[in-house]
């Protein structure tokens, strides 16, 4: 055997503390894992990639379709029509946001509060409305 400065110890049993007891290997391993500098980086690329779109705005003629589905809606609110709603949803933190669809039964319509609220409670302000549908009397689907 090779002579070394560890010779006398080498063959040694492991000394095991009788006052501290052994760490678990899951946690001696954490000591060495890799360090997370960059905390929250991942969350912010993945922010900066997320795509928005401009809310578009209503013509003329698009909005007096919107505020005659809107009266004809309204005229029927005792019956709490089903309709489809295609409304814009502001983003919290970016310029622009998302467009989304809503079948529910329509349970209100606020001309003083220019809201639309569906039967869970959930309003629709009308400057965010780009589109409604619904089955008028006639079974006929108003259509914008």
């Amino acid at each position: 055997m090779k002579k070394t400065p560890y010779n006398d110890i080498i063959h040694l049993p492991h000394h095991v503390s009788k006052t501290h007891p052994q760490m678990p290997a899951g946690d001696r391993a954490a000591q060495f894992s890799a360090f997370a500098a960059l905390v929250g980086f991942e969350d912010v690329i993945d922010e900066t990639a997320r795509q928005t779109v401009p809310k578009r705005e209503l013509d003329e003629s698009g909005k007096a379709e919107l505020n005659r589905k809107l009266a004809a809606l309204a005229s029927k609110i005792a019956e709490k029509p089903v309709a489809t709603v295609e409304f814009f949803v502001p983003d919290a933190w970016k310029d622009g946001g998302e467009y989304l669809l809503r079948t529910d039964a329509v349970v209100r319509i606020s001309s003083a509060g220019k809201t639309l609220t569906f039967a869970d409670g959930t309003e629709i302000r009308f400057e965010n409305i780009a589109g409604i549908e619904f089955k008028n009397a006639s079974g006929r689907t108003e259509t914008e």
